[in-house]
Formats: C-alpha cells, structure tokens, sequence
C-alpha cells in the first residue's frame, strides 16, 4: 500500500512537470488573459487516472511551479494565489468524471465516452476560469475600458480563453477516445 501511494505521488510530481513545460509553448494573445493551456492536456488525463484528488494536487504543484521560475505574472498576494495555484488546481475537477470515462471505454460506450470527455473539458475549463474570472474582476477590473464593468470586462477576457481551452480539450480527448480508445485506456488505466 505504501509503495502504491509512492506511486501515485511520482506521478503527481511528473504529470505537474510535464504541465508546465506544456505550458512554456507561447499560445498566447496581445491579451494576456486569453492563452490556450496545452498543459490542460496532461492534468485531465491525469485526473482520470488518479482521480480528483491527485490532479487538483498536481495542479497546486503546477501552478506553484509557474511561481517559482518567474513564469507567474504577479501583482498581489491574493492574485497570485487565485490564478495559480488555486486555477491550476482547480483543472483537476475532471477527475469527477474519472470512472465514467474508464466505465465508457471499457463497455465500448463511444457515445457516452464522448459525452464524457466533452463534460470532464467544460468542467476543467470553466473551473479553472472561475479564478481567472474573480481575479480579473478585482485585481485586473481597472485596466477595463471606460465605462465598462469589471464583470463584464473579466467575463469577456477570461470567458474566450475558457470557451477556447474546453473546445481544445474537447477535440484532443474526442479524437483520442475515437481514434485510440484501446490506447486511451491503457494511458488512464494505473498498473500500481
């Protein structure tokens, strides 16, 4: 048992590197706050092969990780923390759909596995915006244009780089699950 937990923490650490070099690929606008994060890749099929718990700690360590290079833009305290570790974690969340993933694959269930895949890509999308969009509102609100809400300002910015990064998401893991189902189930499957 011990050396099984072992296990799954190793790969915490790793799936947590792998994120952030993903990460270092420029996919970025003029506006900082709309980027495509490949490293969302790695998290969610972490998280369907651990689980919850596991990715939302692989995604602190991610998100820490962007701090402590200088990859992090920081302004506060509080900022910091709401749009790494606490966003980066908060990708994990498809974990909640972690056994019906394995459940679809494993029944041959391609219809339900892509509804799967697509919810566990809007679910990690729009967790991980829900701190981007409180920070934007507070922290980065007064770089809004005269006279718009900071709501509607954060909304915007940080809603296109939600909707972008969930249909991301979505066609990789559609296009694994249909074109290498089998694969993909060996990938999310623990041996330990």
């Amino acid at each position: 048992m011990q050396g099984k937990k072992l296990v799954v923490w190793v790969e915490v650490a790793v799936i947590a590197a792998l994120c952030y070099v993903l990460g270092l690929i420029p996919i970025e606008s003029a506006n900082a706050a709309f980027d495509l994060s490949l490293g969302l890749i790695p998290l969610v099929l972490f998280s369907f092969r651990r689980g919850l718990v596991p990715a939302m700690v692989a995604g602190v360590l991610w998100g820490t990780l962007s701090i402590l290079t200088g990859k992090a833009y920081i302004v506060t305290v509080p900022q910091v923390i709401f749009e790494y570790p606490f966003a980066f974690a908060f990708g994990g969340m498809s974990g909640l759909f972690a056994q019906k993933v394995k459940t679809a694959l494993k029944n041959n269930e391609n219809k339900k596995l892509t509804q799967y895949l697509i919810l566990a890509s809007v679910t990690a999308a729009f967790s991980r915006w829900f701190w981007h969009f409180w920070a934007g509102v507070f922290i980065w609100g007064s770089y809004a244009p005269k006279g718009q809400s900071p709501f509607v300002y954060s909304f915007i910015a940080n809603g296109t780089s939600a909707v972008a990064n969930a249909l991301l998401l979505s066609i990789f893991l559609v296009l694994l699950g249909r074109l290498g189902g089998k694969r993909l189930l060996y990938l999310i499957q623990p041996r330990s």
